[in-house]
């Protein structure tokens, strides 16, 4: 993403909304959506410093998919646009393949 740049170990997100349909075809009202828990990379800082200076790449790159906690992150507006900013630490991991993934409910 042009015009931001997260520091250190941050991670811009952008959400992956939750399919609006369950297997059996019951369309879920935007009001009982939980926040999604998926997201695309869109920014990642250079990483953090070791004990000796050196900095520590991110495991992450732009376009992974990940999933990370239902709270994690502090929500932003970028260009009108809504996002997510995280730390590393927050990921829970990267989503390959056709996987989806959606919070489980209480």
């Amino acid at each position: 993403m042009k015009g931001f740049r997260p520091l250190h170990d941050r991670v811009l997100v952008r959400r992956i909304e939750a399919e609006e349909k369950t297997p059996g075809g019951i369309i879920i009202p935007d009001t009982a959506k939980e926040k999604p828990v998926e997201g695309e990379v869109l920014a990642v800082g250079a990483g953090t410093r070791d004990e000796n200076g050196r900095i520590v790449p991110l495991d992450v790159k732009v376009g992974d998919r990940i999933l990370f906690g239902k709270w994690a992150g502090t929500d932003v507006i970028i260009d009108g646009e809504d996002r997510l900013i995280l730390k590393e630490a927050d990921i829970l991991g990267v989503i390959e393949g056709k996987t989806r993934a959606h919070a489980k409910a209480a």
